[in-house]
């Protein structure tokens, strides 16, 4: 349990909000309320909730994962794809009925997609019984907004997006205890013409490095293993700030920390991705031989039109220079298929560089036009339909070089962060430093812990031998 002296530079208003809340809590439940939490989206979202988690539990909630008993619900949204949006509405309006049943229920939309003015005015009009709706950057005010649906009755509606100081001290309640997220920047100024979310988060704001370090510390002495650091760019953090310290700095002082525990980074952008960078990866350690490093498409003519600020000679000689520097690195990567204006001769040249570069694992999507960005206005004249044959055949070039990079560690002593129990009895799964999943035979006790496997074959999951 928090107390109220835990964290020195959380706003003191918040404080008192939070201590007025706490008060009435049980006088209006008789109980320990239970708050149920839903997450849609990226890590940074997963990251936010964790700490939206904390402010609650320091307000007096406990947790349940069911919204059956759920005296606050929360549903912290993602605004990138259309489909996210309809399983949001789909969900509030669940809840109806929940509500009418226990008519203390409080229930929140937050995030992305309730940042949008057209999204929050639809819960408005259309879901009168959502109580809370905030933006991406007033979740530190959730004690204030529930403090005065709780004395006025009235809703709470808090868009705010003016890109100030970013507030520290937030408690936090992380949901793993081997594996956890840590953000160092937020927003984005890059503007990538298909992407909503520099107009959600708002311009990029970099954390202090100490505020960074102290978390990292806070982490290794809880017991995390792999600490993944947070942004929409994390290649640019710094930029326009009063520290002095760029990324690849930052990555070295991280490293520096004592402990046994290794360090992941995302999202990149290939356009601030430095030799620097490459440099410091190499010479860490701790930081781990993988990078996530987006290129979208293959066609310098649509890497104009999405705005991306690089070109394929310029992401290729990234990659082989951080190959050069790391031999054994695995790339992973974004990619948009079907995008304004794309042709099938486009496609080819994406197909073409992933069969260069040959990632170990890809994250593919079909253009999902996001109302409010330049991409949903562009002409747009390839079908569905035969966009899904191009996706069709991406995914069948990359599940063939998944496999061959998958095969290509059989025989190989790799060091693999043990995380949890297969289906299979007696046997564990981990994740080497490549991303890559192993199972092997071990007991319990290796759960949480480094340990290092020699590769014996691979058919659908790569299987070894605990080198003890």
């Amino acid at each position: 349990m928090f107390s109220y002296d835990d964290f020195g530079a959380f706003p003191p208003e918040q404080i008192a909000y939070a201590k007025a809340v706490s008060d009435r809590l049980f006088d209006i439940y008789k109980h320990k309320p239970l708050a149920y939490i839903v997450t849609y989206g990226c890590q940074q979202n997963v990251s936010d909730s964790e700490r939206i988690k904390g402010i609650l539990e320091f307000l007096g909630y406990g947790f349940t994962d069911s919204p059956d008993n759920a005296d606050f619900v929360l549903f912290n949204t993602c605004a990138v794809r259309e489909h996210a949006e309809d399983r949001v509405y789909g969900n509030v309006g669940a809840i109806k009925k929940l509500k009418k049943s226990n008519p203390d229920m409080l229930l929140c939309v937050c995030g992305c997609m309730a940042q949008q003015e057209k999204n929050a005015q639809r819960f408005k009009s259309s879901f009168p019984y959502v109580d809370i709706v905030f933006g991406t950057q007033v979740s530190y005010r959730l004690p204030e907004f529930i403090y005065r649906r709780l004395t006025t009755g009235k809703r709470v509606f808090e868009l705010s997006l003016d890109n100030g100081d970013i507030v520290e001290d937030i408690p936090v309640r992380r949901d793993g205890k081997i594996r956890g997220w840590l953000p160092i920047m937020y927003g984005c100024n890059n503007f990538c013409t298909y992407c909503i979310v520099p107009y959600v988060r708002g311009r990029e704001r970099s954390r202090s490095p100490e505020s960074i370090l102290r978390e990292a510390k806070e982490m290794v002495n809880a017991g995390f293993k792999e600490i993944t650091l947070l942004g929409q760019n994390v290649n640019s953090y710094g930029k326009g700030s009063p520290y002095g310290v760029n990324f690849a700095q930052l990555l070295k002082m991280i490293n520096g920390i004592d402990g046994d525990f290794r360090i992941r980074f995302m999202t990149s952008h290939p356009k601030d991705c430095t030799s620097q960078l490459l440099d410091a990866m190499a010479e860490c350690e701790k930081v781990e031989r993988h990078l996530h490093l987006p290129f979208q498409s293959g066609s310098d003519r649509i890497l104009k039109l999405m705005n991306r600020h690089y070109d394929r000679e310029t992401y290729l000689k990234l990659i082989d220079y951080a190959r050069k520097r790391m031999p054994d690195i695995a790339f992973t990567s974004d990619i948009i298929v079907g995008f304004p204006g794309e042709t099938y001769e486009d496609f080819k040249q994406t197909v073409s560089l992933v069969e260069r570069v040959k990632f170990a694992s890809l994250f593919t999507f079909i253009f999902s036009p996001r109302n409010g960005t330049p991409a949903s206005n562009m002409e747009d004249s390839i079908s569905r339909e035969e966009k899904g044959k191009w996706f069709s055949q991406l995914l069948e070039v990359q599940d063939r070089i998944s496999k061959e990079y998958s095969i290509s560690l059989v025989g190989k002593t790799v060091r693999v962060l043990c995380e949890e129990k297969s289906t299979k009895e007696g046997f564990l799964i981990g994740k080497s430093s490549g991303t890559a999943s192993v199972e092997f035979q071990a007991d319990d006790t290796y759960i949480g812990k480094f340990a290092d496997v020699h590769i014996d074959e691979y058919t659908n999951v790569l299987k070894g031998t605990l080198i003890k």
